[in-house]
This record gives structure tokens, C-alpha cells and sequence, in this order.
């Protein structure tokens, strides 16, 4: 199947759009074999950290894409959390149809610079741009849980930058181990009756199910996830060890991880699509 492309999934969908991260091989065969159990596209995420931890990223880039055009659902390849534009200009010319450029660190009218000119860079090559209107402080400060994005500003920001989708603070955090996140749904519908760019949720490992399935009905399109799949491969992996001490050969553990993330991907997109 052709490689899809992010805009076109999260715009023709009529359901949340499950977005995963990608950490190597094994993350992105499992969430494309999660995706083909039910039969719906997905985005794979490769993030800047993702690129630090290989070294570079073309070879992540290039399995992930290779991933992506073999599978037999729409999957979409898309660089999430670039703060380095060096590295947003690199991913599109690899291939990777969807960017997130995060300047949510520097102050609001450098942000809104910055992103103009990467968005308009990237829109002149055909590649969809999602950005994060957010507060001095960075990734963490914009998805404290208080952080909150007020909707005339986020008018105003779609606007002078130009960006395809937005990244929200409605009360998810990044980095959650436990579903304890408590969403602003009102400031969901708020944002999304006002916003006219799809809406994205980073942080969605902290959001309970339920939660999960309301901010969906409230507006939200693309959902991120990352930290519960890393939670649940490594689970995995433990479990195996524990129960078989003699074992070397990495892909019979290494495989336990990646089945438990299929899993977990097959009962997300699940919840996404409910």
C-alpha cells in the first residue's frame, strides 16, 4: 500500500487517530500489526529523542517508512517533537510526509516566527506541520497538568503560523505511568468549536480509557501515545526473564515486548475508535 499521509488520515477519519511511538524495529511492527488486526490506519511517531538515541535519523526513518508502505492499512510516518529545524528540513526530505514543530520553550512571538517560517518551508514540499502554542518552560511547563490553552489564543496562533493541526494543554502530561490524567472536556469542545485545524493530545498515556473515549466525542483527532506502549514492552520483556533464566537468544524476549505492545495497540485504537 502507498504511504498515507497524517493530514489525510486525521482529516477523512471519523474516529480518534492513534498516533504511537516509534523507539526501534520492534515498536513499529507491532503497532502496524495492531492497526491490521482491526483494520485502520495509524500514524508511526519517530521523535527527536527517538534520533538521539539511534545516532542520526535516517535509519529509523527509512525501516519506519519501509514499515509503513508494506503494511496492508493506511500508515502514516510523521517526526514528532522536533525542536531542531535542521531536523524537520532532514525528515521531509527523507520522506516523512508530517512534522511537529515544537518552539512551545521560546517566548510567544519568536514562537510564532519560527513556526510560520518552518511550516511555510514545509508546505512548499507538500508536508503536513503540527505545532504547540505553549508557555515559556517548554515541553513540560505547556503539558503541566494545570497548563490550559485558551481558545482565542489559539485562534490567533493557527492563524499567523499557519500550521495543519495543533497540540492542546487540556490536562494530559508527558511521561505518565498511571491513568490518573483528568482532561478539560469543556475546554476540548471549546477549542474545537473555535479552532478551525484538527486538535492533537500529547500525552495520552496518563488518560484513562474512558477519558480517552470522551475527549474523542469532544473534538480531539489525533491522540498520542507513547509512554503506556513502552510500559508494556518492557513489562513483558521482565516477565519473560523472570521465568526463563537461561535464555540469550533476544528475539524470544524481545518478542514477548513486541506482542504485548501489539496488544495494547489493538485495545487503544479500540477505545479511539469507540
Amino acid at each position: 500500500m502507498p504511504l498515507a499521509a497524517t493530514g489525510d488520515i486525521v482529516r477523512t477519519s471519523p474516529a480518534g487517530v492513534g498516533a504511537f511511538n516509534v523507539i526501534q524495529l520492534e515498536h513499529a511492527t507491532a503497532i502496524v500489526a495492531g492497526a491490521e488486526a482491526l483494520g485502520v490506519p495509524v500514524v508511526l511517531q519517530i521523535s527527536e529523542n527517538c534520533v538521539r538515541y539511534h545516532g542520526a535519523l535516517e535509519p529509523v526513518a527509512l525501516a519506519s517508512l519501509a514499515i509503513a508502505r508494506r503494511a496492508s492499512v493506511p500508515v502514516a510516518v510523521h517526526l514528532d517533537h522536533a525542536t531542531d529545524r535542521a531536523l524537520v528540513e532532514e525528515a521531509v526530505q527523507l520522506g516523512i510526509g508530517s512534522v511537529m514543530f515544537d518552539a512551545s520553550a521560546l517566548p510567544d512571538e519568536e514562537n510564532v516566527a519560527v513556526t510560520a517560517s518552518v511550516a511555510s518551508w514545509c508546505h512548499e514540499r507538500g508536508a503536513w506541520v503540527e505545532a504547540e502554542l505553549g508557555e515559556v518552560g517548554g515541553k513540560d511547563g505547556v503539558h503541566a497538568p494545570g497548563a490550559r490553552t485558551k481558545p482565542h489564543e489559539a485562534v490567533d496562533y493557527v492563524a499567523r503560523t499557519g500550521v495543519d493541526a495543533l497540540a492542546v494543554a487540556v490536562g494530559s502530561s508527558h511521561a505518565m505511568t498511571t491513568k490518573e490524567a483528568v482532561l478539560d472536556l469543556d475546554l476540548i469542545a471549546e477549542l474545537r468549536a473555535a479552532v478551525p485545524v484538527p486538535l492533537v493530545l500529547h500525552g495520552s498515556s496518563g488518560v484513562p480509557d474512558d477519558t480517552l473515549r470522551a475527549a474523542v466525542r469532544q473534538g480531539m483527532k489525533k491522540i498520542n501515545i507513547s509512554t503506556h506502549l513502552n510500559k508494556a514492552f518492557t513489562g513483558a520483556i521482565r516477565d519473560h526473564l523472570a521465568h526463563d533464566a537461561k535464555v540469550v537468544d533476544p528475539r524470544k524476549y524481545v518478542r514477548a515486548g513486541r506482542d504485548a505492545v501489539t496488544r495494547e495497540v489493538i485495545h487503544l485504537l479500540g477505545v479511539l475508535g469507540g
